[in-house]
């Protein structure tokens, strides 16, 4: 059996895009990838605008608790990728090697704009699963 690809998506919070992105891998990649998300800092839970719009497509990220992003979770992962938030500038260690998509932050604004870049996380996603393959 071929060992799947640990995926680490990363951004300040981790309370919104990061958790969409684990939700759409573990979801999409299952059998082939195990995702997990982390921030440099943490909010106390996960959006509840992102839990409502990712239902929408029948993934319950309810559950998900934002997690700080330690050492141990960067030397592990083979794939990082940040959302687009700065995280660099926040990280307490270099990220080297991350792929960083570039997502504008929903916060603060309409559930529309949710839907708009969950819309643009699945897709990532899905391309990011397809290139495992």
């Amino acid at each position: 059996m071929e060992e799947r690809k640990k995926i680490l998506f990363i951004c300040v919070g981790n309370s919104c895009r990061s958790q969409m992105a684990e939700g759409f891998a573990n979801y999409y990649g299952e059998g082939k990838v195990i995702a997990t998300s982390a921030g440099t800092r943490p909010a106390a839970s996960v959006n509840l605008s992102a839990v409502e719009v990712m239902k929408e497509r029948g993934i319950d990220i309810s559950g998900h608790k934002p997690k700080l992003l330690v050492v141990g979770l960067l030397t592990e992962a083979d794939i990082v990728i940040s959302m687009g938030c700065g995280v660099k500038e926040s990280c307490p260690v270099p990220l080297l090697n991350t792929i960083d998509w570039g997502l504008e932050d929903p916060y603060g604004q309409s559930t529309e704009k949710y839907r708009e870049i969950r819309d643009l996380i699945e897709e990532k996603v899905k391309e990011l699963i397809r290139k495992q393959d």
